[in-house]
């Protein structure tokens, strides 16, 4: 498995409608509770371990129709749903799965998440039971072993939840009927040849498919024409190779396709502009080349994600992406583009203005909503946003070799909050204006030939906590505000930048822990003055060491000399240090 990398998507959060009838209290006031299904219950709880005593409403005499947890049919009185899912502030379920569960034949709904059953493997009639379910959630437990095929599925639609386990071996087979399932972070491997492509010739109903997470491996098969209802696929941090299938094109109402840290190869296929319904699309942290297609901001008009994160691309950054009126996040790091920024970055409406009221980015099936979550590098670290995604905004263009200057257009872009041009070619100076930019906590232009004074307009950015405009060309003073003196000196190392947090001094020569760094050549540059200066003191050094031992006499006088102008020497170097 691949490290986790920047801007990776985690999970999809699976949150359907169905979930938001009960919290875990359900009460039902029109109905009694059939006896037979209240003998199961309890004979089910004998074997849990229940360290708060979540389950303390089940008695004996009670009526289970009103027990935590538990909703009935109005209808029949047959229990229906079990809701034993743990949630904040409450201890987890533990113990042994009884097969008391097999006399809820009416069951449609079981929510086992988030507990801890200790690495239980799950025994067959467990999953004979789940045959009868419309919603089944044991996610985010330490279940492990094999997961059997799923073609006996009888409802007409179904929502599988395994994510978060210890489960291994193959993908298992899936039933028409079954509507969304997360398999995400397990252990799974093999191909998914056999899942994707068993039954070509059945339509399938799957809408969300989230395998992400795994050690699945090979190629991505070309058989998607079948599950043309996918709204959301998840294929991230697993090790697949060979190239995007073409056949993902037919999937015209794709919302989000993610297929971050694999080793997938080869270019992004030009089919994929018949999915013009796609708001995230993340290919970051494989070996994609060619050309960015200009065809991406002309007919995927709603894009609000789009991370092509250290990949092999080429060629220039294509002026059709202004027209992406609702990106929000642009990650287009660790490439080899060759091109200037465009001036009709500020195209980029989203980017604009400041958050709207919605802080979300979801999807609505036919069984409810998920909600997308996201990595980005935010000040330096890797930062996972979910139920807040819809608020980032963010652009990181950073190494790559950019050239020309930074447009002035760009200071349009005040609901941005993190800005990475770093490590590339640009020129020129901060445009004046950067203080409109009001939103910006996040600044990096390192590593570039950047010159002359920053604006004092930069001092207007008050919530700006990170800010690197080390190794470039920049002269003269810091401005002053509250903020770029509360920096770390480091941020502006490598220029001739002076007043706080550095020096008042404008002579002093500042050195970062690596030594200054023009650019991305200059790591693998030699300093041959400096070595030149070292080889002569130690042939000195040595040569005088080795004519001493060869003449006792001398050995007094010499070190004599070195103690007398020992002294002075030292003098002499810590006061051209200094300068």
């Amino acid at each position: 498995m691949k490290i986790v990398s920047p801007v990776t998507v985690t999970f999809l959060m699976l949150v359907f409608l169905e979930s938001f009838k009960l919290s875990f209290c359900g009460r039902n006031h029109n109905v009694t509770c059939i006896q037979s299904e209240r003998q199961a219950l309890l004979r089910f709880k004998q074997h849990l371990k229940d360290p708060s005593n979540r389950l303390s409403s089940w008695t004996k005499n009670g009526d289970c129709c009103r027990w935590d947890g538990i909703i009935c049919s109005n209808v029949s009185g047959h229990l229906i749903e079990l809701h034993l899912g743990s949630s904040r502030g409450t201890r987890k379920l533990g113990g042994k799965l009884n097969p008391a569960l097999l006399d809820l034949n009416h069951l449609t709904y079981l929510d086992l998440s988030d507990n801890d059953f200790r690495q239980t493997e799950i025994p067959t009639w467990f999953w004979n039971m789940s045959s009868n379910l419309s919603y089944f959630n044991i996610s985010r437990n330490q279940f492990q072993g094999n997961i059997p095929d799923l073609l006996t599925m009888t409802q007409p639609s179904v929502l599988i939840d395994l994510s978060c386990n210890n489960f291994t071996g193959s993908l298992p087979l899936l039933s028409s009927n079954v509507t969304a399932i997360d398999f995400s972070f397990n252990s799974l491997s093999g191909s998914m040849s056999h899942f994707l492509c068993h039954k070509l010739n059945e339509p399938m109903k799957l809408e969300i498919l989230n395998l992400g997470h795994n050690l699945l491996s090979g190629k991505i098969p070309e058989c998607w024409k079948k599950w043309s209802r996918l709204v959301g696929i998840k294929l991230c941090d697993n090790n697949f190779s060979g190239k995007i299938p073409g056949s993902m094109g037919a999937l015209t109402l794709l919302q989000s396709l993610q297929v971050r840290n694999n080793s997938v190869v080869g270019e992004i296929p030009s089919s994929l502009r018949h999915c013009g319904e796609l708001v995230t699309v993340d290919f970051g942290y494989n070996q994609l080349s060619g050309d960015i297609p200009g065809w991406i901001g002309e007919r995927l008009p709603k894009l609000i994600i789009l991370s092509l994160h250290s990949n092999k691309f080429t060629g220039t950054l294509p002026e059709e992406l202004c027209a992406l009126s609702y990106l929000q996040i642009l990650d287009l790091a660790h490439n080899n583009l060759v091109s200037e920024i465009p001036s009709c970055i500020n195209n980029l409406s989203a980017m604009n203005s400041g958050n709207n009221s919605d802080d979300k980015i979801f999807y609505r099936t036919s069984k409810g909503s998920f909600f997308e979550d996201i990595l980005v590098v935010m000040k330096g670290r890797v930062v996972n946003y979910d139920t807040t995604l819809k608020l980032v905004k963010t652009m990181d263009l950073s190494d790559n070799n950019l050239s020309g200057e930074i447009p002035e257009e760009v200071t349009s872009l005040a609901g941005l909050q993190s800005l990475n041009f770093s490590h590339s070619h640009l020129v020129g100076r901060i445009p004046y204006n950067i203080g409109a930019m009001t939103s910006l906590e996040c600044f990096d232009l390192s590593a570039n030939n950047l010159s002359g004074e920053i604006p004092l307009t930069i001092s207007d950015l008050s919530f700006l906590s990170h800010l690197n405009l080390s190794y470039n060309k920049f002269t003269g003073k810091i401005p002053t505000g509250t903020q770029l003196q509360s920096l770390n000196a480091d941020s502006f190392y490598g220029t001739k930048l002076f007043g706080p947090p550095l020096s008042e001094s404008s002579t002093d020569v500042r050195f970062g822990t690596g030594g200054v760094l023009k650019n991305r050549e200059d790591q693998h540059q030699v300093d041959w003055f400096f070595l030149t200066v070292e080889l002569g003191f130690l042939s000195g050094f040595f040569g005088t060491v080795f004519l001493l031992m060869l003449c006792k006499s001398g050995r007094l006088v010499h070190f004599q000399y070195v103690d007398e102008t020992g002294h002075s020497l030292g003098r002499i170097i810590r006061k051209y240090i200094v300068k």
